[in-house]
């Protein structure tokens, strides 16, 4: 119970204040009244000065009976409790808080500035972690001091991937547990793979609840936003006109012994077969010695070891070194690219000593081979349409002299060159991003000798198309040869000759679920021209999607006979396409129908999907904001819309190409995303292959469409390539709010608001009746003028 008085109970401020001022206009009048008699004489009891002190005090008293009789003070009885401002916590919740600070990690650091800050009992905390986007609230469970959730993804005080207690921070000491608090306070997600300080505040600054009165920054100072320039005016307009001071602790002060690689940026776009300027900062701080550091580029490779592309040495001067690396990828997509450092000895930090960087390598043009064994009209078509292709860069060769033709004259008198099988295939052959052998026998030509190079340009990222005739598959001496592995359908089927029987391909669920071709089935619907014949081949291979086959002829499985097949081998795509006819939807009266287009469209449709192109994608998949190891990993798959059946996913570690998971989900024909559970990887790249099994195939063995992505697993990621604290951004925060920036230890002792009093029952009793107050003038102002005659004043 608190007392108090107020100078009324029923008037409000405005009247009490005319009040007050008329009464002490009257008083000054009364004393000018007296100035101005002073000098002259002035009878009566008590003598001029005494008179003139006694007419002041009796107006004075009168005034003030009078004034009191007006406003009638009252006592104030009151019964409440304070009630502290509202302080919103913002704490770091970034990877790099799992380094090395003050107290421990980083992240025990901001624990104990947090159960320094539960001791002021005259605040309202309320606790957010910030990172990626607006922050989220951190509150722990009751009875927790400090009230702060451990590192999203992780239990606080430990490293990624490890567990509360058991696994040290880099650069910390093994068995030391975490505190009590930290283990039981629920987790809110994994560690965040940025600091976003200024979307934490502009979220807040916008809400549409009680304003903070003051924020309470708990960081190590390596923010994303507000960036190192510029920061006193990043902050005040994230605040968005919010006057409140912002404080700052900063939970780390020295950096430790580590030398990494800081940034990879490149120059200009990354193009096949051009030259790419990679340049990469190294760093060294915390008082590591550091001089010349030897820097590596590699391209991870599906099977086998990485391919070295350049190597270089960077001298750091002032704790920073910048090396610029060239290099020339030779095929188009996405690529992982891994840069090392061999760091000087007492490296504390080593996770950072290797950085992938994923690339989008782009075309100029696609550089096509095409061969061909001999003038025919489906060679003439493709021809044609390749030639005519603006984006193809075609080298074209066929047949028109064979080694057993008898033309009666000399090879200097002849105008055809010899086909240059060596040159192509042992030079060239890097150069060219797909490679169509039409109707080409590889014995006569020398092409034999050539395949295991064939095969092994797809199996590090070529594109191979095999086109039918009566030299072509089996019948081209390609069976049981390295280049057959690679093929899509199985070759080992002894020496059948071409059925030469017409037939109408029939396309299979997964062909009419498939994107490649749906431009040729937009134009003439489900139903393909006669052909004139087929190759012969066997089953399909593991992993191959079969969009069309022979409606009566079979495999010695029992299956009908491939036609059109799709694979995937390596890093590279094959398609085996057993007929000669595709030029029958360019001149036939069946092609009519759709003016020609339809072999445009066929074609554009395998070249583009041999190409990864996106537009002949089943789906896209990607990991939600990344991948770092030892988190959790959730991969985000989008299938195109219209399809309806299984996503089934296969993650394989690239160079070894071992299975690490599989995972599968339905999907419906609106396209929605599907988010899939990777669970924790390994650092290293990695390579997702979706297969969208139709909804009609997807209880049997039928093989659907598939795609792929790569993606690389870091293990400390952009927060751990750089572990030195800046505090002196959070002193220039603090400054620019006018708040304060303080070590952990003192977080308590920041000058916070101070706490309201909110009344929860309230009494007003006058402190005399009206009538007591109205007599008390009265006398007072007859005293005044009895006084005030006596002085000889009026």
């Amino acid at each position: 119970m608190t007392r108090s008085f107020a100078p009324s109970g029923d008037l409000s401020s405005p009247v009490v204040a005319i009040a007050c001022v008329v009464a002490a206009l009257s008083f000054g009048l009364l004393v000018l009244e007296l100035v101005r008699s002073r000098g002259r004489a002035i009878t009566g009891a008590g003598g001029g000065r005494g008179a003139a002190l006694g007419t002041a005090l009796t107006g004075a008293l009168a005034v003030l009976c009078l004034l009191a009789a007006i406003l009638r003070p009252v006592a104030v009885a009151s019964r409440g409790s304070l009630v502290g401002p509202k302080v919103v916590v913002l704490v770091d919740g970034s990877r790099s808080m799992d380094l090395p600070g003050l107290a421990g990690t980083r992240r025990d650091s901001a624990q104990l500035a947090l159960a320094e800050l539960g001791k002021r009992a005259d605040v309202r905390l309320s606790r957010y972690l910030f990172g990626e986007g607006p922050p989220l609230p951190a509150d722990g469970q009751a009875g927790d001091p400090g009230g702060l959730a451990p590192a999203p993804g992780g239990s606080a005080g430990a490293a990624p991937g490890g567990s509360a207690g058991a696994a040290p921070a880099p650069g910390g000491s093994a068995g030391a547990p975490a505190p009590a608090a930290l283990v039981a306070a629920p987790a809110r997600g994994r560690a965040q793979r940025r600091s976003d300080l200024s979307a934490a505040l502009e979220a807040l600054a916008r809400a549409a609840d009680e304003r903070p009165s003051a924020f309470v920054v708990i960081s190590d100072g390596r923010l994303d936003r507000p960036g190192p320039e510029g920061t006193a005016a990043a902050t005040r307009a994230a605040l968005e006109g919010l006057d409140v001071p912002v404080h700052t602790v900063a939970v780390a002060t020295e950096s430790v012994r580590d030398a990494s690689v800081r940034a990879v940026r490149t120059a200009g776009a990354a193009v096949a077969h051009q030259p790419l300027s990679l340049r990469i900062e190294i760093g060294c701080s915390g008082g590591l010695a550091c001089d010349a550091v030897p820097v590596v580029a590699r391209e991870l490779r599906e099977q086998g070891a990485p391919t070295t592309l350049a190597t270089g040495t960077a001298h750091v001067e002032g704790g920073v070194g910048m090396v610029e690396l060239g290099v020339t990828l030779d095929r188009a997509g996405r690529r992982i690219l891994e840069v090392a450092i061999d760091a000087p000895d007492g490296d504390e930090l080593p996770e950072n000593d290797v950085r992938y960087v994923t690339l989008d390598v782009a075309r100029d043009r696609i550089r096509v081979l095409h061969v061909a064994g001999r003038p025919t009209y489906d060679v003439r078509a493709l021809r044609m349409w390749l030639k005519a292709d603006a984006s193809v860069d075609v080298v074209a060769f066929f047949i028109l002299r064979t080694p057993g033709d008898e033309v009666n004259a000399s090879s200097d008198e002849l105008a055809l060159i010899p086909f240059p099988v060596d040159e192509l295939f042992s030079v060239h052959l890097s150069s060219f991003d797909a490679v169509v052998l039409q109707d080409f026998d590889a014995a006569p030509y020398g092409l034999t000798k050539h395949l295991p190079a064939l095969a092994q340009y797809v199996d590090k990222g070529g594109g191979l198309i095999m086109v039918g005739g009566p030299n072509a598959f089996v019948q081209g001496n390609y069976a049981r040869t390295r280049l057959a592995r690679v093929l899509p359908v199985d070759l080992d089927v002894g020496r059948a000759p071409p059925d030469l029987g017409a037939f109408v391909p029939r396309i299979t669920a997964a062909g009419r679920a498939a994107p490649v071709l749906a431009p040729l089935l937009a134009l003439i619907g489900d139903e393909m021209p006669e052909m004139p014949g087929t190759n012969v081949v066997g089953d399909p291979l593991p992993g191959a999607t079969v969009l069309m086959t022979h409606p009566t002829r079979t495999t010695a499985s029992g299956a009908p006979m491939p036609v059109l097949s799709l694979g995937e081998h390596e890093s590279g795509r094959t398609i085996a396409l057993t007929l000669d006819g595709s030029h029958r939807l360019l001149f036939s009266a069946f092609a009519s129908s759709s003016a020609g287009r339809a072999h445009g469209a066929f074609w554009d449709a395998l070249l583009g999907w041999l190409m990864r192109d996106p537009r002949f994608e089943p789906a896209a998949i990607e990991p939600r904001g990344g991948c770092l190891a030892g988190e959790e990993t959730a991969l985000v798959l989008r299938p195109l819309a219209g399809q309806r059946g299984e996503a089934r996913v296969t993650i394989a570690r690239l160079g070894s190409g071992t299975v690490v998971r599989t995972l599968s989900a339905p999907i419906g024909e609106g396209g929605e995303p599907i988010e899939l559970a990777a669970g924790r990887l390994e650092p290293g790249g990695y390579a997702a292959t979706v297969e969208i099994v139709p909804a009609e195939g997807a209880a049997g063995d039928a093989k659907g469409a598939t795609t792929r992505r790569d993606f690389a697993c870091e293990r400390g990621g952009d927060e751990w390539a750089d572990p030195r604290p800046d505090v002196a951004r959070l002193e220039e925060i603090a400054r620019a709010t006018g708040g304060a920036s303080v070590l952990p230890a003192a977080a308590g002792s920041l000058p916070l608001p101070a706490a309201t009093q909110v009344a929860a029952e309230r009494h007003v009793a006058p402190l005399l009746p009206p009538w007591a107050w109205t007599a008390a003038a009265a006398a007072a102002l007859g005293a005044h003028w009895v006084v005030r005659r006596r002085g000889g004043l009026a």
